[in-house]
């Protein structure tokens, strides 16, 4: 099975923004693939603390205005998850599984949990009923920790440089490939499709 490798924060919504828009590319073009295997990039590890909730919400705000109306809509700040570490617990379960599928429906569930049903994903009993829809047992926090650090030192060796990168199986990759982010004058985000954003999902696509 093709796959597209995507290093990316469970509770960053570019990313969520990004997996949509190719998943959505995907369904028009009556395909099945490639598959995301969605792997960690922990910005709580890299920044050394969690995401701030309103920052979080500042940049929702923005891709709902601009280029992703659609999404987004049960988000909810005070909902917005203290750790995503929970969460990983059971991404990294899916990992270990093996299934390009499995993985890619793991980690979309667990962004509409969050992103469009506004749930709390940093709390073991909203993440106990999603994996159990798929036959999963979260990893233990020892275990997650090791996972997780895994995926970031392989992210690193391949020179991820933040939340999504994608890597196609032909050796191209792309940081944030369909976003442009930038602020106004008094710090308000921006957000448009970059010019390249349709050569980067054809990409995606024809890519063997």
């Amino acid at each position: 099975m093709r796959t597209v490798e995507v290093f990316a924060d469970i509770l960053c919504p570019f990313t969520h923004v990004g997996l949509r828009t190719l998943i959505d590319r995907r369904t028009e073009r009556g395909l099945t693939e490639p598959r995301l295997r969605i792997r960690s990039w922990p910005l709580e590890l890299i920044n050394g603390s969690p995401l701030d909730r309103h920052h979080v919400g500042a940049e929702i705000s923005a891709l709902r205005a601009s280029v992703r109306p659609d999404l987004f809509a049960g988000f909810s700040v005070e909902a917005f998850p203290e750790t995503s570490m929970t969460a990983y617990a059971l991404s990294a379960a899916a990992d270990r599984a093996g299934d390009p599928v499995l993985v890619e429906e793991v980690g979309l569930a667990l962004r509409n949990a969050l992103f469009e049903e506004g749930l709390d994903i940093g709390r073991p009993e909203v993440i106990g009923p999603i994996a159990a829809r798929f036959g999963l047992e979260p990893l233990d926090a020892e275990t997650t920790s090791a996972a997780v650090q895994a995926d970031w030192d392989a992210g690193r060796a391949r020179g991820v440089v933040g939340s999504p990168h994608f890597f196609t199986e032909d050796g191209a990759d792309w940081f944030c490939p369909g976003l442009a982010i930038s602020r106004d004058d008094v710090g308000n985000f921006i957000v448009a499709w970059k010019a390249g954003a349709e050569a980067f999902v054809d990409r995606v696509f024809t890519s063997a």
